[in-house]
C-alpha cells in the first residue's frame, strides 16, 4: 500500500471503532470519554508537538506529529465527518494560490 493510503486505512478502523466499540481498544475508550475527552487529548498532543519542535530532534517531531494527526482523525470519526472532507478543503486551498 502506498503511504498516502494509510490515512484512509486508519480512518476506516476509527469509524469501525465508533460503530463497533471493542473493550480493549484505546480508540473505543477515548471515544467513550466523549467530545471533551477527545479534545483534551488533541490539546495534549498539540502541546507535545510544539515541545518536540522546539527542544527535540526530528524523530520526536515526526512521532508527535503522527500522534496529533491520529487524534484529529479520532475527532473526525467521532463527529462522523468524512476524511475526504478534509482532503477537499486542502485541495480547495491549493487552488487559491
Amino acid at each position: 500500500m502506498a503511504e498516502s493510503g494509510i490515512l484512509e486505512e486508519v480512518f476506516r478502523v476509527l469509524e469501525d471503532r465508533r460503530v463497533h466499540p471493542k473493550e480493549v481498544s484505546y480508540v473505543s475508550s477515548l471515544m467513550a470519554k466523549g467530545l471533551r475527552g477527545i479534545l483534551e487529548k488533541i490539546s495534549e498532543e498539540a502541546g507535545e508537538l510544539v515541545e518536540a519542535a522546539e527542544f527535540k530532534g526530528e524523530n520526536e517531531v515526526v512521532h508527535e506529529a503522527a500522534d496529533l494527526i491520529f487524534h484529529v482523525m479520532v475527532l473526525l470519526a467521532y463527529k462522523q465527518i468524512p476524511l475526504e472532507e478534509v482532503f477537499r478543503e486542502l485541495k480547495g486551498r491549493r487552488k487559491l494560490r
